[in-house]
C-alpha cells in the first residue's frame, strides 16, 4: 500500500511539474503576441489610420509598433496599369 501511494504522489509531483512548465510556456507565448482589434479610425482617400492622440500615421507603422507584423511592398496589377496601361502586370511575373 505504502508503494502505491508513493507511485501516485510521483506521479502527482510530475504531472505537476508538466502543467507549471506549460503554464510558463503559455505566458511566455501570451506576452510576445500582441493583437489588434477594435474600431481603427482609417482616412478613406490616403488610408492613414488616427491613433489614441489624434494623430494620422501611415498603416505600416502604425500596425508595426502595434503587432509582430511587418510589411514587405509589392503592386497589384489595378496599380501597375495606371502607369504603364501598355503593359500588362498580373502579378504573376516575379514568383
Amino acid at each position: 500500500m505504502l508503494l502505491v501511494a508513493a507511485a501516485a504522489s510521483l506521479k502527482v509531483r510530475h504531472l505537476h511539474a508538466q502543467q507549471q512548465k506549460l503554464k510558463a510556456e503559455v505566458e511566455k507565448a501570451m506576452a510576445e503576441v500582441k493583437t489588434l482589434s477594435g474600431l481603427l479610425p482609417i482616412c478613406a482617400s490616403c488610408k492613414k489610420i488616427r491613433d489614441d492622440r489624434g494623430y494620422w500615421n501611415h498603416v505600416e507603422s502604425y500596425i508595426s509598433r502595434r503587432s509582430q507584423a511587418t510589411f514587405s511592398h509589392g503592386i497589384c496589377p489595378d496599380c501597375a496599369a495606371r502607369p504603364y496601361p501598355e503593359y500588362p502586370y498580373t502579378g504573376q511575373e516575379r514568383r
